[in-house]
């Protein structure tokens, strides 16, 4: 794998249409009737959590989104959508964009996050299967994982994961 040249940013308004062009080539397109997205709806993702990477010619090679939530009193990062464009897969970006996610969000205060992949790729940044955490049907149980940013952040946080809304 090698690491090209990438500039981090938080994404902004005018990214907007051309990171969700990017998640429409590289998920399926339902990707919007998955349940991690019925946990997004009517929900502003966490805005200094949503970064994008682009190239030296400031074309975008990947992005990532972060969505807060709720798992009975605990607040959570949702991680994801999390995509990096086909011509830059193998670079290190998707990777990138891991470590910019997890590093700001433990310097902004956050204590876990969460996503819904695949356990032994997404293993290399420390996340592990989550047992009692119930992301809405038909999501695979063993595909519903997190981190701790802080020891002991997970201890006790079980249930339904659920949209934070106001």
């Amino acid at each position: 794998m090698q690491q090209s040249a990438m500039t981090l940013a938080v994404e902004g308004a005018q990214d907007w249409w051309e990171v969700e062009a990017l998640y429409d080539l590289c998920f399926a397109p339902g990707r919007s009737a998955l349940s991690s997205y019925r946990l997004r709806e009517g929900v502003d993702p966490i805005a200094g959590l949503c970064l994008t990477a682009r190239d030296n010619d400031g074309i975008l090679a990947g992005a990532v989104r972060n969505w807060p939530v709720r798992i009975g009193n605990a607040d959570v990062v949702l991680l994801g959508p999390i995509a990096v464009h086909p011509t830059r897969q193998g670079e290190g970006v998707g990777s990138f964009l891991m470590q910019a996610c997890l590093g700001r969000a433990r310097d902004g205060g956050w204590a876990r996050i969460m996503l819904v992949g695949d356990a032994p790729y997404y293993q290399r940044y420390g996340f592990e299967v989550l047992n009692g955490v119930a992301m809405p049907p038909p999501t695979n149980p063993q595909r519903v994982l997190g981190i701790a940013l802080r020891d002991g952040a997970w201890d006790g946080v079980t249930g339904a994961v659920a949209a934070a809304r106001d």
